[in-house]
């Protein structure tokens, strides 16, 4: 369902960083041993060859979907068996790409149903989020291995769900992969090492910044169903579907923040608003928001619309974390360092696609090696809870906590009316 972002967008950032590839330097074994890694699944490399190939199933056909399936193709483990799209013409399409017989190309919002009993091992999931808690279930009880797209879910129960869900895939055998670059990146773990190694002193303030487009995306007017708001990434624009600009897209930098400090925020303040032309939905593309962490670390992260702001032309999507010692910075295409203390580190330019080829090897490998523990789904958790604790502060515009939030536990859900199944 999720269709080709614009030039200035996601895919921008992919081709910048994959241009920046061959340049990352050198820093030590460890970060040595990531980049060989990285390189193993670098974008041309021959696939590897297996013995056999695990069937695969994607949902959702849109324009990530199709671009990551590309990527399953080229890593040679995998081969795809079946796909389903809310939209007819778009599983058709996905099917003579892929290979796919009419036959096994499912559409409607119970798709995905036939889909997972067509012999499908595994299933990617590639659908506006608000439907992966309901898709992940479905699969885990049809006994399959799950590779699901960011964010996990866009409300607290979902999130929940998919954190039981990870548990539940451990206890029954199955993997459970969730697509988060930043992490997977050689120069951004050397980054976040450094920084867990005291590079940085005492941390003292960390700024975040996000980005949600030149105009955002087309919000076209609601109509008696909500079927245009399923495709062309209209769905960014309503909350109950894609969780807000800064739950499906800043979370990129949000869990990058929390991955390299290994803790949560307490509490959020902040404010809101939209000003793309022409809204209709009710996502927010420009926010504001001050977290707080137990120990009086303060971070502020700022989501804007529009391009024209100097600073954050080269900023977006990448944090800077201040201590009495240095300066980190990690980013999402941007350039990732350490600067200044005991510990420098000249840093390098990630490769966003090249940690999605990690994530896709790692996902083969687990299920070859049955490791179950899932530890990627479980640790996108916490940023998921902090994306979701930053839009509500931001739209109360008020003070809250994180404990207060997970106690109030609001769904929310889309109408799904006059939709076909």
């Amino acid at each position: 369902m999720k269709a080709k972002a614009r030039e200035v967008g996601r895919r921008h950032f992919l081709r910048l960083a994959h241009a920046g590839m061959a340049v990352l330097p050198v820093a030590g074994a460890a970060l040595g041993q990531e980049r060989a890694v990285a390189n193993s699944v670098r974008p041309g490399s021959a696939p590897r060859t297996y013995d056999r190939k695990v069937k695969l199933g994607l949902i959702g056909c849109g324009g990530r979907g199709m671009w990551i399936s590309s990527l399953f193709a080229a890593q040679g483990g995998f081969t795809f068996v079946a796909v389903a799209d809310y939209f007819e013409e778009h599983a058709v399409r996905a099917g003579e790409q892929l290979g796919v017989p009419p036959a096994r190309c499912f559409h409607g919002l119970d798709g995905y149903q036939r889909l997972m009993a067509a012999g499908v091992e595994a299933v990617v999931l590639q659908t506006p989020p608000y439907f992966f808690p309901q898709l992940a279930t479905a699969a885990l009880d049809a006994g399959l291995h799950i590779y699901m797209a960011k964010p996990i879910a866009i409300d607290i129960p979902g999130t929940l769900t998919i954190k039981a869900l990870a548990e539940r895939a451990g206890r029954e055998k199955r993997v459970f992969q969730a697509d988060y670059q930043l992490p997977r990146d050689p120069v951004n773990i050397e980054v976040a090492k450094r920084i867990r190694a005291g590079a940085l002193g005492r941390l003292q303030t960390i700024f975040s910044s996000g980005w949600a487009g030149g105009n955002g995306y087309q919000d076209p007017p609601l109509e008696t169903s909500i079927e245009n708001r399923l495709k062309d990434l209209v769905w960014c624009n309503d909350i109950a579907l894609g969780g807000d600009y800064i739950v499906h897209y800043d979370v990129h930098i949000l869990d990058a923040v929390v991955w390299a400090l290994g803790k949560t925020p307490v509490a959020a303040l902040g404010a809101s608003c939209a000003f793309r032309p022409s809204v209709h939905g009710d996502a927010r593309d420009s926010t504001m928001v001050v977290y707080l962490f137990d120990d009086g670390t303060m971070w502020c992260h700022q989501g804007i619309l529009g391009a024209y702001h100097d600073w954050i032309k080269t900023g977006r999507l990448t944090a800077s974390l201040q201590g009495t010692q240095g300066t980190a910075c990690l980013s999402y295409a941007g350039k990732s360092y350490v600067r200044g203390g005991p510990r420098h580190f000249s840093g390098g330019v990630p490769n966003p696609e090249a940690s999605v080829r990690i994530n896709i090897d790692e996902f083969r490998q687990a299920i070859d090696a049955g490791d179950y523990s899932n530890a990627q789904v479980t640790r996108a958790v916490d940023s998921n809870l902090t994306a979701i604790l930053g839009r509500e502060a931001a739209a109360r515009r008020d003070r809250i906590t994180l404990e207060a939030l997970l106690a109030e536990r609001r769904a929310l859900s889309p109408d799904l009316t006059g939709l076909k199944r």
